[in-house]
C-alpha cells in the first residue's frame, strides 16, 4: 500500500477522533494562538496585501478573511489567513520539522468548515491531523536529496489532510490530493535560511501560504478526478517511511508543538530568553548594556541579521535587531513588534554592538533544540548568563493563560469593549472544549 493510501485511511478510519484529552487541548491552543498570531498582523503589508489579491485572484465565496468584511472561496480564504498568521512569525512551530504547522492547518481548516454546520469533535480531529501528518512528513524528509528545511514545502500537506478530514474525502481521492499537492508545492530552493538567495527577510518567505492554496486546490481537483504520484513519499531516498507512520495515533507529534512570545524567528528566541533572564537575576537596566555577545548554532548566522532592518520583515530575520529592541525596551516591545522601532537610534547603536558566535556544544544540540548563551558588557564588566532554552518549547512551555495573555496584549487598542466581552466568552468556551463560538467573533472588521 502507498503511503498516502495508508494517511487517507487513516483520516477515514477516524484515527483522530480518537485522541486523548491532552491532544485535544493542544489542538484548542493552536488555535488560539493561530487566530492571535493573524490578529497581530492584520494591518502589516504581508496580512494586508493577501487579502486584496485572495479576492482579486480567488474572488467572492463564503469562507471570511479572519478579522474583515470581506469573504472569498475556501481557497482564498485560506490562503490570506494563513499570510496574515505567518506575517509577523508570531505562529507556532515544531523542532521536528523544523518549521510552521500551524500557519497551514488552521486556515485550512476553518476556511473548510464556513460552508455549514460543523461538529466541534470534527473540527479538532481535524486540526489534529493535520499537524501530525504535515509534522511526520517533514521530519522524514531525506537532506540529502530535499535540500529545503523551508515549511512551504511540506506545509500543503497538513492543509490538504485536514480539509480532508472536515470533507470527508474518499481515501482514494485524498491519496491523489496528496500526491498532486507534493508535486506541486513551492520548491523553496531560494528562499529562507536553507536556500541559495542570503536575502532572507521578504514577504515569500517560507512559502506558506502559497502551500495552502495548492494543497486545497490539488483537493478539489482530485475530488473531480485528477491523479498524481501515489508513491511520492515511498522513496527511501526522499523519505523515511517508518518516521512518517511509527506511533501514528499513538504518539502525538502535536504535542511538540511550540509557541512563540515574540514575532520574529525561532531561532533568535534563545538569545532573547537568555538576556533578558540575565538582566532580571543581575538587576541590570537597559543603559546599563553596552554590548553582548551571543553564543548560538550556525543556522542563527544564516539569518539575514541586518542592523538597520528596513521593514518588520527584515526585522523579525534579525538578531542583533531584535535583541537590542528587548534590551532597550523590554521582551514586550517584541509582542509584537512595531514597525516604529525600526527607526529607534539606540536599538541601532547597540544592534552594532552585539557580536554572533557559533557555539560548538549549541550548535551540536540543534534543531532538537535551540539554546543560546549570552555575555553582557555593563560599565561594571561582563556578565553571563546559562545556557537557555526558548521560552514556549516543550521543556519550557507557555500554558493557557501565557496564550490568552498573548491574545489580550495583541488586542490592546484594536477592540471596543463590546468586542473585549464577546472574545473573552468566546475563549472561556474555546478553553472548555468547544471551538465554535470563537469561530464567529473572527468574522467582521475588529476595531472600534
Amino acid at each position: 500500500m502507498y503511503m498516502t493510501r495508508f494517511l487517507a485511511d487513516c483520516i477515514a478510519d477516524r484515527v483522530f477522533h480518537t485522541a486523548p484529552a491532552e491532544v485535544r487541548n493542544k489542538a484548542l491552543c493552536c488555535l488560539l494562538d493561530a487566530l492571535t498570531s493573524a490578529l497581530a498582523a492584520q494591518d502589516v503589508t504581508g496580512s494586508a496585501g493577501a487579502r486584496l489579491v485572495a479576492m482579486s485572484v480567488f474572488g467572492a465565496g463564503k469562507a471570511p478573511l479572519w478579522f474583515s468584511n470581506d469573504r472569498s472561496t475556501n481557497v482564498g480564504a485560506a490562503f490570506a489567513n494563513s499570510a496574515s498568521v505567518c506575517a509577523l512569525d508570531f505562529d507556532d512551530g515544531h523542532r521536528a520539522a523544523r518549521g510552521h504547522p500551524g500557519a497551514a492547518v488552521i486556515p485550512a481548516v476553518l476556511a473548510e468548515v464556513a460552508n455549514g454546520v460543523v461538529d466541534p469533535n470534527d473540527l479538532v480531529a481535524a486540526i489534529i491531523a493535520g499537524y501530525e501528518i504535515a509534522v511526520r512528513i517533514a521530519a522524514a524528509q531525506n537532506p540529502e536529496n530535499i535540500k529545503s528545511r523551508q515549511s512551504g514545502l511540506w506545509a500543503g500537506y497538513g492543509a490538504v489532510v485536514a480539509a480532508s478530514s472536515i470533507r470527508q474525502t474518499a481515501p482514494d481521492m485524498l491519496a491523489h490530493a496528496m500526491a498532486i499537492n507534493g508535486v506541486w508545492a513551492p520548491n523553496q530552493a531560494a528562499n529562507g535560511s536553507s536556500g541559495y538567495a542570503t536575502l532572507t527577510g521578504n514577504h515569500a518567505k517560507e512559502g506558506i501560504p502559497w502551500s495552502v492554496a495548492t494543497g486545497l486546490t490539488a483537493l478539489e481537483l482530485a475530488e473531480a478526478g485528477y491523479t498524481g504520484p501515489e508513491d511520492i513519499l515511498d522513496h527511501p531516498s526522499h523519505f523515511d517511511g517508518q518516521r512518517i507512520k511509527d506511533g501514528l495515533g499513538i504518539r502525538w507529534e502535536i504535542l511538540g508543538t511550540y509557541f512563540k512570545p515574540y514575532s520574529c524567528c525561532r531561532y533568535i528566541h534563545p538569545a532573547i530568553d537568555a538576556t533578558i533572564d540575565l538582566m532580571q537575576s543581575q538587576t541590570l537596566r537597559s543603559k546599563d548594556v553596552l554590548s553582548a555577545e551571543v553564543r548560538t548554532f550556525q543556522w542563527a548566522q544564516r539569518l539575514q541579521n541586518k542592523i538597520r532592518p528596513k521593514n518588520l520583515v527584515e526585522a523579525q530575520y534579525s538578531l542583533p535587531f531584535c535583541l537590542a529592541v528587548a534590551i532597550r525596551h523590554g521582551a514586550s516591545a517584541l509582542a509584537p513588534l512595531n514597525e516604529q522601532l525600526l527607526c529607534d537610534h539606540e536599538v541601532h547603536a547597540l544592534a552594532h554592538s552585539v557580536t554572533l558566535v557559533v557555539d560548538d556544544t549549541i550548535d551540536q544540540k540543534f534543531p532538537a533544540e535551540t539554546l543560546a548563551q549570552v555575555k553582557l558588557t555593563t560599565p561594571s564588566g561582563d556578565v553571563t548568563s546559562a545556557i537557555v532554552r526558548a521560552r514556549g518549547d516543550i521543556s519550557r512551555p507557555m500554558f493557557w493563560n501565557e496564550l490568552t495573555t498573548k491574545f489580550w496584549q495583541v488586542c490592546n487598542n484594536r477592540m471596543s469593549a463590546v468586542r473585549k466581552d464577546a472574545f473573552r466568552a468566546a475563549i472561556a468556551q474555546l478553553e472548555c472544549g468547544d471551538p465554535l463560538p470563537i469561530l464567529k467573533e473572527i468574522v467582521g472588521a475588529i476595531n472600534p
